[in-house]
């Protein structure tokens, strides 16, 4: 009974794992720990006899679930049995022929060509019935859009994504809660997209592995003369290796070796019998086609020592924990780093500073965590965030913990951060859009905020840029240099710091003389005295200014601007102290209620939305209007001043 019970948690656990990497583009276990687990259920569903209608031993891919057509394969497109030893790959050859090529890492897709022209792509789907992605395939970089044959050609091949292209766009994502941990996840995401200029832009590459039919050609009895015949026909082939059981031991080696130069990313070998009609006649077993066979990379793992978990901000506001270790030897690289994803992956290792880990490079390439070996469970999650030093907070998303900085304007943020710091209330810069910013960014022209400052010794190359010309350029570089001269309240604003919006920066300024150091050195008791600051502001505040990076900013802008004189504090010069105000209506004698709000917050005097028993006075032109305002304040009793009755007041 014990091990039915265990075949049923494996289960379980593998389709929760495949749902999810399958469906929704997300990992919530290694490749590494899902072959141990698949391997376990195989050995007890042999052992036992016992298989679950919902094994994954019994089904191929994944359930489709888009929105995008879905068709029937003609024939079933199996997954492939697969080995970690390369004796064993020899003795499975035998003294036959083989084709040894690289098992990419992306999406299989089936294209089927007609009258030269592609007609039709479907994903793998589930194995029986596929997704249609033809118009995405046709923006394939790599894919002829026209080939020399009239008859109908099916073929099979795999789209990826390079590495190259992957950090290019893993860095330029801003609507995703999380990075894509891995070129085919993110591949998977651009070959089902159903707009294909997104697909296009991704740079999805093809590479064909397979000649399924092609009609009124008799097609060779050999897998290698049929993939060259499609190399040409204009396809980029898979690399490959012809070998025999003398030469493949060597071969696997070679493809060792290669692995780390690889722009694509791969997850094996595969091997297939040359002679296709020996290969056919070996028939199939319910899951795996007997004619080929993967090889999966036997990961060479190393014992270390966890010296310091580092935390590290993206653009999303999702913090990313990074175990650094002892350096350690793997695969001819000394590694020190590793990725732990979320809190729930560390959770799961019991991880904690002095642990004694084992970590090992999941296809040869990306260091990982494999197992803790002492498993103290002791890490700490840092309260502040490393980029801006505001509080951050563990969300559950999809059943995954994970830790994030709420800031929305935090540093880490830059398209974000740049924006409200360049905005009206702000520093008032005029001709930096979003996109505008996203493109200096990218281009490297802005890293922190005080790079907006010396935006001129790129100027030839904004002129260039889409939407600029000379006197867009000179006009957002005229404006720039006149926010050089700003009041304290406007810069304190736009450094977004969490929770501080305009009127409160005001309020810190005012109270604290209108010194930034002064204020920059408060306490949290200290600014909790003044009235509109709580304890959750007050700490906001104090976590900004205690961070290193932060510090090191401000002082760099500060030798870019000027402040502007503040009025004088004195009880005298605050003839508005303790009154609190409300304005509607338009106005004429000041330039908008803005400038109206801005007089009165300067002579010691609140402004709010709405009238209410705290109103003093209600500003209005039109004292005999039947708004809402004009009759709350006269329910009230509450006096309602025209400007100049207004102006006559201070």
């Amino acid at each position: 009974m014990e091990k039915q019970q265990r075949i049923k948690e494996l289960v379980s656990k593998l389709n929760e794992a495949a749902r999810a990497y399958y469906q929704e583009d997300r990992e919530i276990m290694s490749n590494r720990e899902y072959d141990a687990l698949y391997d376990e259920l195989a050995a007890l569903e042999k052992e036992t006899g016992i298989v679950l209608a919902g094994s994954p031993t019994m089904q191929v891919g994944y359930e489709v679930l888009s929105e995008l057509e879905k068709v029937p394969h003609d024939s079933p497109m199996l997954s492939l049995d697969k080995t970690k030893s390369r004796e064993a790959l020899r003795d499975w050859l035998g003294d036959r022929k083989g084709m040894l090529s690289w098992k990419m890492d992306g999406l299989t897709v089936v294209l089927t060509y007609r009258d030269g022209e592609l007609q039709r792509a479907v994903t793998r789907g589930n194995g029986v019935i596929g997704e249609v992605i033809t118009n995405n395939a046709r923006v394939f970089k790599n894919l002829p859009a026209k080939i020399p044959f009239d008859g109908e050609l099916v073929l099979r091949g795999e789209a990826v994504i390079r590495y190259s292209d992957f950090r290019r766009i893993n860095e330029s994502i801003e609507n995703v809660e999380a990075k894509y941990k891995n070129p085919r996840n993110l591949c998977s995401g651009s070959v089902r997209q159903l707009n294909n200029e997104v697909t296009a832009r991704r740079n999805v590459f093809f590479f064909a592995f397979s000649l399924v039919s092609a009609q009124g050609r008799e097609l060779s009895n050999s897998v290698e003369e049929n993939m060259l015949w499609l190399k040409s026909l204009g396809f980029e082939i898979v690399p490959y290796r012809m070998v025999d059981g003398e030469t493949i031991v060597d071969a696997v080696a070679a493809f060792a070796e290669k692995i780390t130069e690889n722009d694509f990313p791969s997850d094996g070998l595969v091997l297939i019998y040359d002679d296709i009609a020996y290969g056919n006649s070996l028939g199939a077993t319910a899951k795996f086609p007997r004619n080929s066979i993967a090889f999966k990379w036997a990961d060479e793992e190393a014992e270390t020592v966890l010296e310091s978990i580092e935390w590290s901000p993206s653009r999303t506001g999702l913090i990313n924990p990074i175990a650094i270790f002892s350096p350690v030897e793997l695969e001819g690289t000394t590694v020190s780093r590793a990725s732990l994803h979320n809190l729930s992956i560390m959770d799961s290792l019991e991880l904690g500073v002095g642990d004694h880990i084992k970590v090992y490079k999941a296809n040869m390439i990306i260091p990982q965590v494999s197992e803790n070996l002492t498993k103290s469970g002791s890490y700490e999650t840092p309260e502040h965030c490393p980029a801006c030093g505001g509080r951050t907070e563990i969300r559950m998303e999809n059943d995954v913990k994970s830790l994030y900085c709420p800031n929305p304007f935090c540093s880490a943020k830059k398209v974000k951060l740049f924006g409200h710091y360049v905005s009206r209330d702000a520093m008032n810069i005029d001709g930096l859009s979003e996109a505008t910013l996203t493109k200096m960014i990218d281009k490297g022209f802005l890293s922190e905020l005080y790079d907006l400052y010396e935006l001129k010794q790129y100027q030839s190359e904004i002129v260039e840029m889409e939407g600029f010309g000379e006197k867009s350029c000179a006009n957002l570089l005229d404006s720039i240099e006149a926010s050089r001269n700003t009041t304290l309240p406007r810069f304190v604003y736009g450094l977004g710091i969490l929770n501080i919006g305009a009127a409160n920066a005001k309020l810190l300024c005012k109270h604290f003389g209108y010194s930034l150091s002064a204020l920059m050195g408060a306490s949290v008791e200290d600014m909790v005295e003044i009235e509109g600051i709580g304890e959750v502001i007050a700490a906001s505040v104090r976590d900004y200014f205690d961070n290193e990076h932060n510090q090191q900013v401000i002082e760099k802008l500060l030798s870019y601007l000027t402040f502007e004189e503040m009025p004088a504090e004195a009880e005298g010069n605050q003839p508005l102290s303790g009154k609190t105000f409300v304005i509607t209506g338009s106005v004429t004698h000041f330039k908008n209620r803005k400038e109206l709000k801005e007089r009165i917050e300067a002579l010691g005097g609140k402004v709010t939305g709405s009238v209410s028993k705290n109103t003093d006075y209600l500003i209005n032109n039109d004292n005999l209007s039947n708004s809402t305002k004009n009759k709350k304040a006269k329910e009230l009793e509450i006096p309602i001043l025209t400007e100049e009755e207004f102006l006559e007041m201070i």
